[in-house]
Order: C-alpha cells, then structure tokens, then sequence
C-alpha cells in the first residue's frame, strides 16, 4: 500500500515580504547565517517548531504575523538587504570568471552526475560520505562560480530515519516527503505544463519523470522524480526510496539518473537558456548510463558510427570512483542489462558494444565501474592513496600499463567550510584564507570549552528523546540531565556502519574501554553515530552491541549512541568533539571527510593513516592509529590495532588534554592551533573543486573542443585509426 501523500500550502507573503519567498528557496541561506538570522527573528517559537527549515516557517507563521513584519520598517530593510545580497551573490564574476577571462577555453557549464546529494537536512536526499560531498561540492563551485548543473533523483521517501528497538535494534521509518514543502520548484515549459523526460522501457512502456530545481546558490540541481500520474504504479515507484528495493528497482534507477539525467539537462537548457555542458562529470558509477545516451545523441544528430561517437563523448567525460574494494562496485546481469537496453531504450546503440563497455572477469555481469572509466577519459581516486589503490584495482583495464601508469589520478576531496564550520570559530580566527592563527590560547581554550558545552546540552536532549522512543517514560529519565560533562575529553565517531569501518573496535577488550570512560583523574566520555543499510542486519549487530554497552547505568554517562544521524546532528558533533576518531580497515577508506569537518572546528584526529589523513597526518594535528598491515588474520589484527587505540587515548590524548598551565591544556591548545593554521585551508572544498576545474574540467573542455572540430573529423580520424589498429593487431609480430 503507498504511503499517504503530504502536501503543504505555501505562504502568500505581503509585497514588502515577496523577497522571502526566494530567500527561502535557494539554499544559499543554509551557509548564510545573516539569512538564517533574519528567519529567526520573523518567530523564534515558528523557526524552532519548523526545524530551521525557511520553506516550512513560512507556512507556519500566521497571516496577522506577517502583516505586522510588513509594517515594520525594520524587518523589510534586513529582507531588502538580504534579497540584493543574494542576487549580488548570484550575478556578480567570482572566481571562475576571472579564470575564464585568462582562459576561455574553461567550460561554459558541467554537468554533475550523482545518485544522492546532501545539500541540507531540509533536502533529506542522501544517505552518507557519497552525498554530502556531492552536496559540498556543488556549494563550493557555487561560491567560486563555476557553472555546474547538479542532476540526481527526488527520493520521496527519501533515505530512511532511524530509530531503535528497547533491545537496541536499528528500525527504519520512511516519511512521505511532499515536493510542494520543500526547496524546489518545478520544471515547466512556456504554457505552464511540466516538462517530462521519457525513457523507454521493456514491453513497450514508458517511464516519465517530472523535473525538480533546488538552487544550490548559482547552481542548479536538477531532481528527477517519477512519482507522476502518467506512470504505471510500479514505475511510480522507481524515485521511491534512496538505496531501496532490488536489483530491478537499482537499474531502473540509475537508467533513470543516466540515460533521463542527460534528456533533463536538455530539457532544462533549451527551457532556460542555460548553457550546455560541454563537460560531464560522473561521481561514481551509478549515473554512468550518461555516456550511452550521449553517444546515442551524438548518432542520432551527426550521423556518427558507435566509435566515432565513443571518441567525442570521452573527451568530455570525467569519472570519480569513491569505491576502493570491488565488492563496492554496482554490478548488475548481462540478461538484466539485455532486458533493459533492448532497441527501445536507446535506437542505434549496438548491444555487444554496451556489454564491452561494462565487461569484467566474469561473462555473466555488468560492471558499472568497468563501463564509468571506459566511458572517461579522465579519472580520479578521492585522496592519493584512494588514487593508488584504484590504479592497482583497475589496472587490468590497461593490460601491458604499470601500476603507476594506470592513468587514474586523484582529487583530495574537501568539505565546504561555510556549512560544517562553528560560527564562533569564524568569528574567533576569521576566514579560512587567514595565514596564522594568531589567537591567545585562553581564547581559543575558550572557544573549544563553549563548542563541548553546546555538544553535551545535545547529546542529553537526544538521549531523553532517543529512550522515549524506545519506550520509556519522562520519570525514568531523571539521569539523562547528568549525560557528559562539558568538562571531560570528548571522542566522537560517526558514519556509515559498514563493516570496513569497525563500529565496535572500541569494544574489543570492554574492560579497558570502560577503564577509559570511568578513569577518575582523566575520563573520556564518546558519543557514537551512524546507520546501517536496511538490508545490512550484520551492520545492525553492531549498533546493537554498541547500544547494549553504552545502555549500562555504570557507563551511560559516559558513552551513548545517538540514533537517526544526519547533516543536523553531525554539526553539533563536528563542532563540540575533542577529538574525532576513524578506524577503518586500511586501505579501504576511500577518503572519509568527517574527520576534515571536525578540523575545521579545531578538532583533532585520531585516525588510522587511511584516506585523506595518510597524506595530511603530519605528526602536530593529531594522532595516527598503527596498523598491522602485515596481519592476515583479521581477528588478530583488530585485537593489535584496538590495543594502539586503547594506548593512544591512555598515554597521549588524555595526557594532553588533561595538563594544564593557568587551567589551559598548553599542548593541547598548540596541538589546536595548528590544526587550525595548517588543516583548515587544506580541506576546503573550495581547493577541491579548483583542482577540479583546473586539473580536469578544463583539460576535458578541451578535448572535447578539440575532437568535434571540423564536423568532428578528429573523432572521425581516432575512430578509424582504432580500427586499423584493432584489425591489424593480431598480425603484430616481435621480431
């Protein structure tokens, strides 16, 4: 049975307040924070019950409310001034505009591909890591001006909220979103209809997807959304859940990502005037179905065979892979693939060379990442040793390369600065830019005791709410107001719970750990957050054993685990925690950002050398976890690397917190300091996003300039020399 729909009824704002309306609906406002202040102030009690959420406190304000902000004059100068500093924030040349007037061959727009985006909690259409950089990275290339065109999916359920059982089990609750409450507004032509792409499925019927813009600041996020009338129910159904449903239900959508996100961008172009993208960027392989239907674009227009087609569209494609083991990788059945790319789906596309696009060692799947990087001619891993473990993983796509000339490079991701960083850190040490920190150390010991206090006031407020869910009363509860102590070592640990990531390696000798929570002269106290995959019950085992620990009376108070982790949560922990920890099994962390957010806010981490933090450890900004790479039994090897844990916090971390000189941890704070000076530029997503663009959206720019040139005769050209090349090749002799 569907679920009931919601709708929400938007606000009809007197004339000295219509600039709300778009204040509200570009997501600007959620790394503004004088918007966020100007929302505040129309109705605290409103802002709170909304959720700081702009579209939400717009319908919850009364009209009288709003006739008496109308007439203050007060109120309609901050909107006026809010309202020209967005559109002077839209309109005026930033960087990217500079560059281009030195170079114009940069791209007049980039497509980016990707199958989730966590742009904002209001926007709940991401799961993990995947998505809030996705969402991250278009803010950054907002800011920095760069011309992306987001395109993914509107989840109508979104991805699940999270809940647990009295016995500690993970429960999945999915909401019914309706689009009419949240940031985006519908695609239509100009007579007002809703433009729709249509993808052709077996037996001869049709998907169609409606078209939903959120405005990341300048850049345009395309949602496809095929929850429409014109669609049979079980059609309906594809944009239902992020990560739901089966193997069927994953190729449908990612069919739809790829072959309808391009149709959308089309669309979305000729409605608007936008510029093409010249350049598509596929964040993983999900979306990489793009490819197939540009060649078919490329056929259908300019009467080019498959290979000249291929040609044009790798030049301009570049691919990211955040996956580092193979069985990360999206893999689907030849005969699904066969069923769903039959003649209908994409006219002219010759089967047998799709299957050789996405062929791996074994003849009966369809490799998706196979197919993303034959489909690029550029690649990246997410941080350098990401970059290497992908060039060895994928090095059997270039037989007769070294390793080291697999011609798969790597982008550090970053976070973007303006969304995970503390107001009070900005206003304390200025921007990121700022060379050093030169901020005494009882203010900057000051700082971080006021962003721990703010952590603990949460933590006890989401224990109470989280234990009335699981089915207690508000008498029970009296010991949840003495949670944490705003004064004790706080450790945070919080992501996905695969199994790679080890949740519980903290448990692995539980009397040492709770030996740590409960030492009388230097306690730890660890907040714990994350979700497993629905389907994951191994992943639910460990939150469970997490919870059932951390539910001891002798230790609560010392260690929770707080459920339904998302981007709201996630900044009270990235400002208020001491230290972050990540203990993944090397080398399979891709890049993990949680750990450069907490830098942002001064602080430190404590990290096995994995991901970004094995090129950014530098002995002063935190602590590496040894690893026992040399073990191969992984039992033994988690014992040794929780006992390094255990070490660490005992002899060093809590050491250094806990020596004071006129009650300021002097090691400690230089420790912060330098975090703060050396680590906060490095992992901006404004320095991602500018290796980006002048690493690989301007060499692809080019490239694809340069192979469509003369009625691409240079496709035409490569195309045949690879025939020749391939005819010719079994008569090469060594002699």
């Amino acid at each position: 049975m569907r679920a009931l729909r919601r709708f929400t009824v938007r606000a009809q704002l007197p004339p000295a307040l219509a600039p709300l309306q778009a204040l509200a609906t570009n997501l600007r406002w959620s790394w503004h924070p004088p918007t966020q202040d100007m929302f505040a102030a129309l109705d605290a009690d409103a802002w709170e019950r909304a959720g700081h959420d702009p579209v939400r406190l717009l319908g919850e304000i009364p009209t009288e409310r709003f006739e008496v902000l109308a007439r203050d004059a007060d109120t309609v100068v901050t909107v006026r001034e809010l309202a020209d500093d967005l559109d002077a924030y839209l309109t005026g040349d930033r960087w990217y505009q500079t560059e281009r007037e030195d170079d114009p061959t940069l791209p007049a727009a980039v497509g980016y591909f990707s199958m989730e985006f966590g742009v904002s909690e209001v926007l709940p259409n991401y799961s993990g890591g995947l998505g809030v950089l996705a969402g991250d990275h278009l803010k950054a290339a907002s800011d920095l001006g760069v011309p992306l065109i987001g395109v993914g999916l509107l989840y109508r359920s979104g991805y699940f909220r999270q809940s647990l059982s009295l016995d500690g089990w993970q429960i999945e609750h999915y909401p019914a979103l309706d689009p009419q409450g949240l940031p985006l507004q519908l695609l239509t032509s100009a007579d007002g209809a809703p433009v729709l792409v249509d993808i052709a499925m077996p037996a001869g019927r049709t998907l169609r997807a409606r078209i939903w813009q959120a405005s990341v600041g300048r850049v345009p996020l395309l949602l496809l959304d095929s929850d429409i009338e014109e669609n049979e129910p079980d059609l309906r159904g594809v944009t239902d859940r992020l990560y739901g449903g089966d193997q069927d239900q994953r190729i449908r959508q990612e069919i739809l990502v790829g072959v309808g996100g391009v149709r959308a961008v089309r669309a979305f172009c000729a409605v608007t005037g936008h510029a093409q993208p010249e350049v598509f960027h596929t964040n993983e392989g999900h979306a990489g179905y793009l490819g197939l239907e540009r060649i078919r674009e490329l056929q259908d227009a300019h009467s080019l065979s498959f290979d000249e087609a291929l040609a044009a569209v790798r030049a301009g494609t570049v691919f990211t892979t955040h996956t580092p083991v193979p069985a990360g990788i999206d893999r689907f059945p030849v005969d699904m693939v066969q069923h769903y790319f039959g003649a209908p789906l994409l006219p002219g596309v010759p089967m047998d060379r799709v299957f050789a696009l996405g062929a791996e060692d074994n003849p009966n799947m369809f490799n998706m990442a196979h197919m993303g990087l034959r489909l690029a001619q550029r690649a990246n891993g997410v941080s350098q040793l990401h970059g290497a473990v992908s060039r060895g993983m994928f090095g059997a796509l270039w037989q007769g390369f070294d390793v080291d000339e697999v011609p798969i490079g790597s982008v550090t991701n970053g976070v973007h600065g303006a969304t995970w960083e503390a107001r009070e850190v900005t206003a304390l040490i200025g921007t990121p830019d700022t060379p050093t920190v030169d901020v005494g150390d009882a203010d900057l010991w000051s700082l971080r005791t006021a962003l721990r206090s703010r952590l603990v006031h949460e933590v006890r407020r989401r224990v109470r709410e989280a234990w009335l869910q699981r089915g207690a009363s508000l008498p029970e509860l009296g010991w949840t107001d003495h949670v944490f102590d705003p004064d004790v070592l706080t450790v945070g640990f919080a992501r996905r719970v695969p199994t790679y990531k080890r949740l519980t390696l903290m448990l692995r000798d539980k009397d040492r750990l709770r030996d740590l929570l409960l030492d009388p002269h230097r306690p730890v106290q660890l907040v714990v957050a994350g979700k497993s995959h629905p389907a994951d019950d191994g992943g639910k085992a460990l939150i469970q054993e997490i919870v059932q620990f951390a539910d001891d009376p002798a230790v609560r108070h010392r260690i929770t685990f707080l459920p339904d982790y998302d981007m709201s949560m996630a900044r009270y922990l990235y400002w208020g925690c001491d230290v972050w920890l990540n203990n993944p099994l090397r080398p399979l962390e891709a890049c993990g950002t949680s750990g450069m957010k907490s830098a942002l806010n001064g602080g430190l981490n404590l990290s096995i050398r994995d991901g970004w933090w094995d090129e950014f450890y530098d002995g002063q900004n935190g602590w590496a976890i040894p690893t026992a790479d040399g073990i191969a039994d992984p039992t033994r090897r988690d014992d040794l690397e929780a006992n390094a844990l255990y070490e660490l916090l005992a002899t060093q971390v809590a050491p250094a917190f806990y020596e004071r000189t006129d009650q300021v941890p002097p090691r400690w704070i230089d420790m912060v300091r330098h975090t703060l000076t050396t680590l906060r530029p490095q992992v901006q997503a404004a320095r991602m996003v500018q290796e980006y663009t002048q690493g690989l959206y301007a060499p692809a720019a080019r490239a694809a300039a340069g192979i469509v040139a003369d009625s691409f005769g240079p496709a035409r050209e490569l195309a045949a020399y690879r025939t020749r090349l391939n005819t010719a090749w079994n008569r090469v002799q060594v002699v």
